[in-house]
């Protein structure tokens, strides 16, 4: 059964200008529910552990407490954000999701530089993309035909990077489009998953372009296992200047709820 027949929810907004503590988006799973002042104590003990750890290593998974009351969790900072934007990401994070989701076992929230959650029951490796955000621009490509063949390309590129020991799931790239326009593009799955599992979750993530960034000039795919993202002008770090004619119009996100 496809995404499509999975949809409960449909959310369109205009982004505008975001302060540090505005997230992406977030999920409260409504189906889970702390059981005790001892899980909710453990969660707060693991949201310091998570900060602590991302800000060492950009990433984190662990777990704490015992038997019913133990709760497993993740964060993880996009590689190309610098260690100080890092830490204030994940620092909201962990403010944001207990004010967002104070009573769900399983919550999850992304920002454009990190992503966390935390659930009662073990999810590392496994891939995750029941719930999903899209953000498309809602501009189209002129040359529809040459744009989605070298976004494939491309795309096919960063996967393969992606996958590669020692690149941490990670992969961005870029290419000229025209002398005056360049694509960029990066992929990234969570530690945790193996590298088939990674493959697997980039590959769900870049099918579903044709169903809601079909020719548009930017799109964003946040999964609870990989992000993924290409715009018409420079986005991860470093920053370059071959963003001439680049339009950085609103987008227009879509929320799917398994």
């Amino acid at each position: 059964m496809g995404l499509l027949s999975h949809v409960l929810l449909f959310l369109f907004l205009f982004i505008i200008p975001a302060k540090s503590a505005d997230p992406l988006g977030e999920y409260c799973n409504t189906n889970t529910k702390i059981s005790s002042n001892q899980t909710s104590a453990n969660i707060d003990r693991l949201l310091s552990q998570l900060v602590s750890g991302t800000i060492l290593n950009g990433y984190t998974a662990t777990s704490n407490g015992k038997a019913k009351d133990q709760v497993y969790g993740l964060a993880q900072c996009r590689a190309d954000v610098g260690s100080k934007d890092c830490s204030t990401c994940i620092q909201d994070a962990a403010k944001e999701i207990r004010k967002r989701c104070p009573n769900q076992a399983d919550a999850r929230i992304w920002y454009d530089f990190c992503f966390l959650r935390y659930d009662i029951k073990d999810f590392f490796g496994e891939v995750d993309t029941g719930f999903g955000i899209f953000y498309f621009n809602i501009e189209n490509v002129t040359d529809p035909e040459t744009f989605n063949k070298e976004l494939g390309t491309l795309m096919d590129r960063i996967s393969s990077q992606a996958v590669v020991a020692g690149n941490k799931g990670n992969g961005r790239e870029k290419t000229k489009l025209t002398p005056f326009l360049t694509l960029y593009a990066l992929v990234q799955c969570t530690r945790d998953l193996s590298p088939l599992s990674c493959s697997q979750c980039l590959a769900i993530a870049i099918g579903n372009f044709p169903n809601f960034c079909n020719d548009r000039k930017g799109c964003r795919v946040l999964y609870s296992s990989c992000y993924v993202r290409y715009e018409l002008y420079p986005f991860y770090f470093p920053l370059d200047s071959d963003s001439a004619n680049a339009s950085k119009a609103h987008h227009v996100s879509v929320v799917f709820k398994p």
